[in-house]
């Protein structure tokens, strides 16, 4: 399980005295907790390891955001800090589609589908979560896929 890989890296980065890899995974192991209480809130039970890997994304999609803001700021020493922390959690992610394998994955996703034009959009993306969820960026994805129906 996911979970047991984190908490298993931790102890080792804790023996090895990595305090950047015990700090960014800590920081994983709390947000994961955070995220277990809200689905507690809604009646559901511990996040799976497909929501996990949902949240890993959504950490490395703010720390990406924040290092565009920190260089805009001046402040490299702190873009450098996230991008350690996305490098820490990006090894718990699957490997990553390449463009060329999603531009494949998309066209593939629309003749099963049989989508013809943009109305049809929403059941190509949704064929492509319910196959690649955490491996495919989808917000790069969906202008491919709207490229790809308008022709």
């Amino acid at each position: 399980m996911l979970r047991d890989d984190i908490n298993n890296a931790l102890k080792d980065a804790m023996k090895a005295r990595d305090e950047r890899r015990v700090s960014t995974l800590r920081l994983v192991n709390s947000t994961l907790k955070n995220a277990d209480i809200d689905a507690r809130g809604q009646g559901k039970g511990p996040l799976a390891d497909d929501e996990v890997l949902s949240v890993l994304q959504k950490m490395i999609k703010q720390r990406q955001e924040s290092i565009t803001l920190y260089e805009q700021g001046g402040r490299n020493e702190l873009a450098q800090q996230e991008r350690d922390e996305i490098t820490i959690i990006s090894a718990y992610l699957p490997r990553q589609l390449s463009d060329d394998e999603a531009r494949a994955a998309i066209a593939q996703a629309i003749t099963e589908t049989g989508a013809a034009s943009m109305k049809d959009m929403g059941k190509v993306i949704a064929a492509l979560k319910a196959r690649y969820t955490g491996r495919m960026d989808f917000g790069k994805a969906s202008p491919l896929v709207k490229q790809m129906l308008q022709g």
